[in-house]
């Protein structure tokens, strides 16, 4: 499988549930831009560490930029900021913090001090248990006792890194197919070029 088509299948399988915040933090315009240095204004630098590691296991770099270069960890860390509710932001912080210590307890080191293999097999045991769970139990397993949405934080990292890169000028052109909508401005043509003019 290559990376279009894993990230196809990522997006088909999180395309029914993308959480409110978001969609909301999309709709309000917050999207991802590359940054030279990546300086977190709500996570901590060990934290926006931690996401960036995530991102780019998520969408490495290939021959289009990956998750870091899209700017992909300092939408993340924008989008918590200004759009999770305090409640959100200490539940993100949370499972941010037990994916890490799962790290620590396995490997004897936090996940960024780990080797680029272990990095691999330490994400990709976490999301193959969480992904064996949705598909036994179904979208219904998200939910709480308390009726409030609980999504696994696999799934919800996944889910802010995709919004993040394609709505990302690499994603949105280089990844994706682009149309410029409204074109380019093109004030003297020949009407034979034009054909027919628009109605107004």
């Amino acid at each position: 499988m290559n990376r279009r088509e894993a990230i196809q299948r990522t997006a088909m399988v999180l395309g029914y549930a993308v959480s409110g915040p978001a969609l909301l933090g999309v709709l309000n315009g917050c999207k991802a831009t590359p940054e030279a240095e990546f300086k977190p204004e709500f996570l901590s630098m060990e934290q926006a560490l931690l996401v960036e590691e995530l991102a780019e296991i998520i969408i490495p770099k290939t021959d289009t930029p990956g998750a870091k270069e899209a700017g992909v960890p300092m939408f993340i860390d924008k989008l918590v900021k200004d759009v999770y509710s305090p409640d959100d932001q200490e539940r993100f912080i949370k499972n941010l913090i037990a994916f890490d210590d799962e790290a620590k307890k396995t490997y004897g080191s936090s996940f960024i001090e780990c080797s680029a293999e272990e990095k691999d097999a330490h994400f990709r045991k976490a999301h193959d248990e969480i992904i064996q769970k949705l598909s036994s139990n179904g979208p219904s397993g998200w939910w709480n006792v308390e009726g409030k949405e609980s999504k696994p934080f696999m799934v919800e990292i996944k889910e802010l890194t995709l919004l993040g890169f394609f709505t990302s000028e690499p994603g949105a052109t280089q990844v994706l197919q682009y149309n410029q909508v409204p074109g380019p401005y093109k004030g003297c043509l020949p009407l034979t070029e034009v054909g027919k003019q628009w109605a107004t």
